[in-house]
């Protein structure tokens, strides 16, 4: 499965923002902090102005890196964004948060969306009682993530139990700490994603 396997820190450099791609480890050891330059040798060149092209490609970078997903997968959720009723703007959010890597990651399973994507593979995972390893399935409301019952013995799920409790999960979701599990409880809004992101760029940079 193609992914991206590279320094993740030079991934915020060249967008100049967190994108929080180590979880935690972004909060006290951020190389962005330290070199705010972009990557490369003409990093610290003097920079242009940016046209409006350049824009909307960086902030849909921006937020394709954020979730962890290349482009070839990105263009396939914009085209179901485009389909759906509604802005298309919101609907590639909402298609991009219900991903069930994001909402292992969400609900405080793992630190980081490339760590969730990893247990998702790795079929930790049950959705509505089947085993899912697929990281880009698209979930519903009342849909129920739950850690397997094999793997509640693990060192890590252990661990992790004991962490849940110190985590904020959003409104949208809610979680059984002693049941290991999460259920959806509704399709977010704009209003419920504290994004940095101005998504209608990215819709404009695909329209264009």
């Amino acid at each position: 499965m193609a992914r991206y396997t590279g320094p993740v820190c030079r991934l915020c450099r060249r967008e100049g923002v967190k994108l929080f791609l180590k979880g935690d480890k972004c909060m006290t050891k951020c190389t962005l902090e330290r070199r705010s330059t972009k990557p490369g040798q003409h990093g610290t060149s003097r920079a242009r102005k940016e046209s409006g092209y350049s824009k909307q490609l960086r902030e849909k970078q921006r937020v394709r890196r954020t979730y962890g997903i290349l482009e070839r997968q990105f263009v396939k959720h914009f085209g179901l964004a485009a389909t759906r009723p509604g802005k298309t703007s919101e609907n590639l959010l909402q298609i991009l948060e219900m991903r069930l890597d994001n909402l292992v990651y969400r609900l405080g399973f793992a630190d980081s969306r490339a760590q969730a994507r990893q247990l998702v593979n790795h079929g930790h995972f049950a959705v509505n009682g089947r085993k899912t390893d697929i990281p880009s399935f698209i979930a519903k409301p009342n849909d129920v993530i739950v850690v397997r019952d094999r793997s509640k013995t693990l060192e890590y799920f252990k661990t992790r139990a004991e962490l849940l409790s110190q985590k904020g999960i959003p409104t949208w979701l809610s979680l059984d700490i002693n049941a290991l599990s999460g259920r959806v409880v509704t399709i977010p809004s704009r209003a419920d994603l504290e994004l940095p992101f101005d998504e209608q760029m990215v819709v404009e940079y695909y329209q264009r």
